[in-house]
């Protein structure tokens, strides 16, 4: 429909630049809202506003000139000016339940604009670093990023989704000492857990089952290990965390040296394939899918990093000092420039992430969007910096914060080993109730995960509430097949203007307004837009249902109703597919 109007206008001005009334060059953008209050009609445009300077005129007087010269049309019954300038378009009847039948004929092509026109787009998120489960934290970017693909994927973007498996640098060595110290455990040893290991019960069953696998084959008495090192203190200073720092990587230090590098990757590929395993199950589960899993470890073996540093050089945005190689990102936007390599020789994370970026525009996409933790913010300007420096397509990077996440019971926290995981939240709550939720809010906003109403089966628990009217309808049908009766759409379409209820224009203009909500989820890359637009529906079908019965005697107002709620079905339906919902048939 906005299309339509848009064709209306555009030949309007078309007319009045013939005419010399507006310059042949001006092209204004076309901007249409629909209207809050119906006597001021279906759609409003403040095009008359934008073009009277260009026309030398007054906003009212340009806009009486653009009504003028629109071309007749079915689909527009009346056309007001209001206010300095506003011109208001009354929708025709005819046109008002048009979108019935699209929604019948096609809901998914009707709910698909392509405003993509299929710009290919790399979409990495999630990307937990393989340590451990995944908590209620990763939950809310997996749900954001995974609904976020699906709507962008419906609107003509080509969309790759992407999980970057942080296996490699301290992280990993630290799972890997972690996972070690725990087998020799099983083994029979007494040990003692740095305080900066990884504690966590997962942590001691990967050991166990190291041991059951490999036996002997890794072992060596604790003693050998600890001998000579520093201590690890108790406290929590800073000095103090600084020495457990070191006591831990003293430790895989140890460690290395005394596995050999072939055994020593064997036990850290084994901890970290164990967690990648549950990390997957869990998103499977969530009902979350990659097209790839990228390696950071494949960018250090097939020398990526050393190949971004190079071209970093010789571009002369790197510099030594105090033994480290920095790159100059505070000459493209950041606050200070930032260490590549270390002066031990080591790269940094920054150094990874720079090679992992300039990989994906090598790849050919137009868009990049990473989707990270809301600590992650002073991250963005290094990055996008660095994109600049090595391709000059800084623009093409952006991000998504996803904010932190509270329960209303838990907590959260790696290190403690008390912490909710993903797969329990999931499990409490329902895969259904826990997806929606977290989209319920702008992903820039805090969200607090309230349990108790996400297991409810009540008005106020809006998932059930949506899904609630899409059973409500399928049970209609069912109800309707029992009687032996049956449902006649074209009937139903052709009898819709003779309902007599009010608030059919409510439920019309809901669905005339859904791929418009689908194209601006997508612009705004902000699924929870939808969330708000089905609560809306499904609070209008479930006020007209409630005052409306269905399945009545009178065969034509009977199948008009039910064509009409079977719309409605379609789209929340359609809906919760892109948030990544279910819609049941029966509750």
């Amino acid at each position: 429909m906005k299309a339509q109007l848009e064709l209306l206008l555009t030949h309007a001005l078309a007319t009045l630049k013939a005419s010399g009334t507006l310059p042949a060059d001006f092209e204004p953008a076309l901007q249409f809202e629909r209207t809050r209050d119906p006597s001021h009609g279906d759609w409003a445009s403040n095009i008359a506003l934008a073009s009277a300077k260009a026309a030398g005129k007054k906003p009212r007087d340009i806009a009486e000139q653009l009504v003028a010269a629109l071309p007749a049309s079915a689909i527009v019954s009346k056309v007001e000016i209001a206010g300095p300038g506003f011109i208001n378009f009354f929708l025709s009847a005819d046109s008002r339940f048009a979108v019935v039948r699209s929604i019948l004929d096609d809901v998914t092509a009707f709910s698909s604009p392509d405003i993509g026109h299929g710009e290919k787009v790399l979409l990495e998120f999630v990307s937990a670093n393989p340590t451990g489960p995944m908590h209620v934290g990763h939950g809310r970017g997996a749900a954001y990023g995974s609904a976020l693909a699906t709507i962008l994927a419906a609107t003509g973007y080509k969309v790759h989704r992407e999980y970057y498996i942080n296996d490699a640098g301290r992280q990993a060595d630290v799972l890997a000492v972690s996972v070690y110290l725990r087998y020799l455990e099983a083994a029979g040893e007494t040990v003692r857990i740095p305080s900066r290991a990884y504690p966590a019960d997962y942590v001691k069953v990967c050991g166990t089952d190291l041991f059951v696998q490999a036996g002997m084959k890794y072992f060596n008495e604790f003693s050998e290990i600890i001998d000579g090192l520093p201590d690890d203190p108790e406290g929590d200073t800073d000095d103090i965390k600084t020495q457990k720092e070191d006591y831990i990587d003293a430790v895989i230090q140890r460690v290395q040296l005394l596995l050999g590098e072939e055994n020593y990757r064997a036990v850290q590929d084994f901890g970290l394939n164990a967690q990648l395993d549950s990390i997957r199950a869990t998103l499977d589960a969530f009902n979350v899918h990659f097209d790839q899993w990228f390696s950071e470890r494949s960018l250090m073996d097939n020398g990526a990093i050393e190949k971004a540093i190079t071209l970093l050089t010789e571009r002369g945005h790197v510099y030594m000092k105090d033994g480290a190689t920095w790159l100059a990102t505070s000459k493209l936007g950041d606050e200070k420039d930032r260490v590549l390599v270390r002066d031990n020789g080591l790269h940094t994370y920054f150094a990874a992430d720079v090679a992992y970026h300039l990989e994906k525009l090598s790849r050919g996409f137009d868009t990049l969007i990473d989707v990270w933790g809301a600590d992650h913010h002073g991250y963005i300007a290094r990055v996008r910096a660095a994109i600049e420096a090595l391709t000059g397509q800084g623009d093409k990077f952006h991000v998504a914060l996803i904010q932190f996440v509270t329960l209303s019971s838990g907590k959260m926290g790696k290190r403690s080993g008390n912490f909710v995981t993903l797969a329990q939240l999931i499990e409490e709550a329902g895969n259904d109730a826990t997806r929606f939720f977290y989209l319920t809010r702008s992903p820039e906003q805090h969200l607090e995960f309230d349990i108790d109403l996400a297991r409810s089966q009540s008005a106020d628990n809006p998932v059930y509430y949506l899904q609630y009217a899409h059973a409500r309808v399928a049970s209609m049908f069912r109800e309707l097949t029992e009687r032996g009766l049956t449902h006649d759409a074209d009937a139903g379409f052709a009898a819709l203007a003779e309902l007599p209820e009010s608030n059919v224009d409510d439920l019309l203009k809901r669905l005339a307004a859904w791929p418009e909500m689908v194209a601006n989820a997508a612009r705004n890359r902000a699924p929870h837009q939808l969330t708000y637009a089905l609560r809306d529906l499904a609070q209008d079908f479930h006020t007209w249902y409630n005052g409306n019965k269905v399945l009545v005697d009178d065969a034509r107002v009977r199948n008009a109703r039910l064509t009409l709620a079977l719309a409605v079905k379609l789209v929340i339906a359609n809906g919760l597919g892109l948030l990544g919902v279910s819609a049941p048939e029966k509750m």
